[in-house]
C-alpha cells in the first residue's frame, strides 16, 4: 500500500498564519509543512486541504483515479473548493466499514474527541491507522487485532493516544509510526526529531511516499536514560515527556513527604497533576530492588534526593562518622545501585540535578555532598546510553 502525505502540518499550516512565536519563524523551507492529507494508492483521499490538486503534483502524484474522500475532522473557516472530478467529501460513522472500488477496506474508528480516525486496510492486507490532529482512539480492548504495519496520528499533540494503542497491542515493536499534524508546540529539525525518537516515531517532508509494510528501521528507545540540569532548568518535565507515550510507567519519587511544608507540598502537587492518569508513583528510596524486577519503564525522580537519604541513613554528614564508617557505607550504597542500572531489563529514566556549577558549598558537609552527588552523576551516566542537559527548558544530548 503506498502512501503519500501530501502535507504533513496541523490543520493551520506550519508556520501558522500571522504567528510571531520563534517556532513559526524558524519553519522556513523544508521546516514548513502543508495541513495533513494522505494519498492511498492515488484512489484514496484521507483529508482534504487547501492545494491538494497542487500539492499532488509536487510530489508525483495524481489526484484523477481518487474514488473516495473521506475527512477526520471539523473543518474550521471558509469552505474549501473541491477540486475538479473529485467526489464529495464525507465522513464514515464510527464503527462502519466502506468498501471501494479499489478493493481496499475503510473502517471509521470512534475518538475521544470530535473527529474520526481511519484504519485502512489494502487488498494485500496491509493495515494503515490514520488518526485526526488531537484525537486519540476511544474504548480500544487489549488483546484485539494484530499491530498496524503504520501508523500515522498526531504523536506529539497525543502522546497518550500512542500510548493507548500500544496498550492495547495496535503498535508492536514493527510498527512504523510516523507523526503528522505538526504544529508550533515543538521546534523543527534535530529537537522535533529527537523528541519523536524517544516516543519511537518519526515524521517525514511533506510529499513524501511511504510504503505499509515496507521495512523501515523504527527509532530505538534508549533503554536508560539520565536527565540532568539546575534548579527549573525543566529537566522533569523532559523525562516525562520521554516516556508519556509508553502506558504502565512507574514514577519512582525519592522525595518523601515533608510536614508542614506546603511549598513542597504544592511542587509534589503540580508534579502529579502534570503526569498521565494511567502512571503508577511509588515513593521510596529503595531502588536496587525495583531496578531487579520485571516491569514497566521507570521514572526515578530525582538522584539528588536519593544520595540525600542514603547520607542520613549512613551519617554521612557528621565530620567523624563520616570519617570512620560513613564513606564506606555510601559509596557501597552508590555501588549497589549503579550495579543495578548496569544489570537492568526495565527502560529507566533518571532525574538528577547539576549543583558543581555555582557556589562553592561554605560547610564541609556541603561540599561532601557536590562532591559525592557529582561521583554518583558520573557514574550512573557510565550506565546510560542516553544523557541529556537540560538548560533554560532546553534539552542538548550529551550522548
Amino acid at each position: 500500500m503506498e502512501v503519500t502525505l501530501l502535507g504533513t502540518g496541523a490543520p493551520s499550516g506550519l508556520p501558522r498564519p500571522d504567528c510571531p512565536c520563534a517556532v513559526c519563524a524558524a519553519a522556513r523551507g523544508p521546516q514548513a509543512r502543508a495541513a495533513t492529507a494522505l494519498l492511498v494508492d492515488g484512489a484514496l483521499l484521507l483529508d482534504l486541504t487547501p492545494g491538494a490538486a497542487l500539492a499532488a503534483a509536487r510530489a508525483g502524484r495524481s489526484l484523477v483515479g481518487v474514488r473516495q474522500v473521506l475527512l477526520t475532522h471539523p473543518h474550521n473557516g471558509p469552505a474549501m473548493e473541491l477540486p475538479a472530478g473529485l467526489p464529495t467529501a464525507g465522513r464514515v460513522p464510527d464503527g462502519q466499514e466502506l468498501t471501494l472500488i479499489s478493493g481496499h477496506r475503510v473502517r471509521a474508528v470512534s475518538m475521544d474527541s470530535p473527529g474520526t480516525g481511519y484504519e485502512v486496510a489494502s487488498p494485500d492486507g496491509e493495515r494503515l491507522l490514520y488518526l485526526p490532529p488531537g484525537g486519540a482512539p476511544a474504548g480500544m480492548a487489549e488483546g484485539g487485532a494484530p499491530p498496524y504495519d503504520m501508523v500515522v496520528a498526531d504523536v506529539v499533540g497525543r502522546p497518550d493516544g500512542l500510548a493507548r494503542l500500544r496498550a492495547a497491542g495496535a503498535v508492536g515493536p514493527t510498527t512504523d509510526v510516523v507523526a503528522v499534524h505538526i504544529d508550533h508546540e515543538v521546534p523543527p529539525g534535530a529537537e522535533l526529531e529527537r523528541r519523536l525518537a524517544a516516543a519511537g516515531a518519526r515524521t517525514v517532508p511533506d510529499g513524501t511516499t511511504l510504503y505499509v509494510g515496507e521495512y523501515h528501521a523504527v527509532p530505538d528507545v534508549p533503554r536508560r536514560t539520565l536527565i540532568t540540569g539546575g534548579a527549573r532548568s525543566g529537566k522533569s518535565l523532559e523525562a516525562e515527556r520521554r516516556l508519556e507515550s509508553f502506558p504502565d510507567v512507574l514514577y519512582v519519587a525519592t522525595s518523601g513527604t515533608r510536614a508542614d511544608d506546603p511549598e513542597w507540598a504544592a511542587r509534589v502537587q503540580a508534579h502529579r497533576e502534570r503526569r498521565p492518569g494511567s502512571w503508577r508513583t511509588v515513593e521510596t528510596c529503595d531502588l536496587v530492588p525495583l531496578l531487579g524486577q520485571e516491569g514497566p519503564p521507570v521514572l526515578i525522580d530525582c538522584l539528588a534526593l536519593w544520595l540525600t537519604d542514603t547520607m542520613d541513613q549512613v551519617g554521612a554528614w557528621e565530620d567523624e562518622q563520616w570519617e570512620s564508617t560513613g564513606r564506606g557505607a555510601l559509596h557501597r550504597r552508590t555501588a549497589d545501585l549503579v550495579a543495578a542500572v548496569r544489570a537492568t531489563r526495565r527502560t529507566v529514566v533518571a532525574v538528577t540535578n547539576e549543583v558543581g556549577s555555582g557556589i562553592v558549598p561554605a560547610t564541609a558537609s556541603g561540599r561532601r555532598f557536590r562532591d559525592e552527588l557529582g561521583r554518583l552523576n558520573a557514574a550512573f551516566a557510565g550506565e546510560c546510553e542516553h544523557l541529556l542537559l537540560v538548560v533554560a527548558g532546553q534539552a542538548l544530548p550529551l550522548r
